[in-house]
């Protein structure tokens, strides 16, 4: 698959912080990519310099196989920050119309386009409200409609699901991913890990200003394994833990969470139950969650110098 989007060796300083410190990444045309990491490492300065805010202080941004020129390139993004930047007075219709020709529709085309998307999420009788009067959850409906509907090849979605409830979360969530199926390329950022385990397929993890790791979704979970199961059987008697090739780390009355000796495999744990005779009803591998990863390596990740100017 093409890349649509290459950060190589990124760096920004302000005063004497590294907010970003030689950072690098690439993101495939139509995947859903995530951008991680706590308050204050780095992602919303990345973020900025992605879409043009910021310039970087070295390094470069390759965007659809070209150098990135933010006069040119900035058209084809669309950029959904966590922070609200809607006007308030405005009508949801009048702010949605206007937003989109700013991104270079006419007006019929985003007359067009507003009408599809606001049907499509169930905005049509929000029309003559005013932005003061939505709840947190209708901003950011509106919020995703603005940023999407000029119909973007890179869209960034910063907590895009922050005061949606659960039957709107699933409305966006759908979209997202239909976006991606019809062909846009999708950044997503949150500190919901659970989102990113069900959206993305690849991530990058950045702390302090550093990237710490990025790569599929699957392949890190597989890379932070334990070596932990969870095997449907009955409880074991003192005899067969004592020569069996695993601990145990959770018992249950037909259930057991048991890690693994050094230097065995899952088939000697099987060999040995089938040995004795122990009926076994499940045997599935336990992988971390991307949250336990996240706090793995956040918790060890060492402080960044700050930057000596010359």
């Amino acid at each position: 698959m093409a890349e649509l989007l290459q950060v190589q060796h990124l760096k920004k300083y302000f005063a004497n912080q590294k907010a970003v410190d030689d950072i690098s990444f690439s993101v495939e045309e139509g995947s859903i990519f995530g951008l991680l990491g706590p308050n204050g490492a780095g992602k919303t300065t990345l973020i900025r310099m992605i879409t043009g805010i910021f310039y970087p202080d070295a390094g470069q941004i390759t965007f659809q196989g070209k150098p990135f020129d933010p006069i040119h390139d900035v058209r084809h993004i669309g950029y959904m920050p966590e922070e609200r930047g809607l006007y308030k007075k405005m009508k949801i219709g009048e702010h949605a119309l206007y937003l989109a020709q700013l991104k270079g529709l006419s007006r019929s085309d985003a007359m067009r386009q507003v009408k599809i998307w606001f049907e499509r999420l169930e905005m049509e009788s929000w029309w003559n409200k005013k932005v003061e009067d939505l709840s947190k959850g209708m901003s950011q409906k509106l919020q995703f409609v603005s940023t999407v509907l000029h119909e973007p090849r890179l869209i960034i979605l910063d907590e895009p699901f922050s005061g949606l409830d659960p039957v709107n979360s699933n409305l966006i969530k759908d979209e997202i991913h239909r976006l991606a199926k019809n062909g846009s390329t999708i950044i997503f950022s949150t500190h919901r890990m659970e989102q990113v385990e069900e959206i993305c397929q690849q991530i990058i993890l950045v702390n302090r200003g550093q990237k710490i790791l990025d790569g599929t979704v699957n392949s890190i979970k597989q890379q932070y394994k334990q070596s932990q199961y969870r095997i449907g059987i009955p409880a074991l008697n003192e005899a067969h833990l004592a020569e069996a090739p695993f601990e145990l780390i959770q018992s249950k009355e037909n259930e057991q969470i048991a890690r693994i000796a050094d230097g065995k495999s899952s088939n000697d744990v099987l060999r040995f139950l089938i040995d004795r005779s122990i009926p076994v009803h499940s045997f599935v591998e336990i992988l971390p969650s991307l949250n336990d990863i996240f706090i793995r390596l956040v918790e060890d990740t060492p402080v960044t110098r700050q930057f000596q100017p010359a």
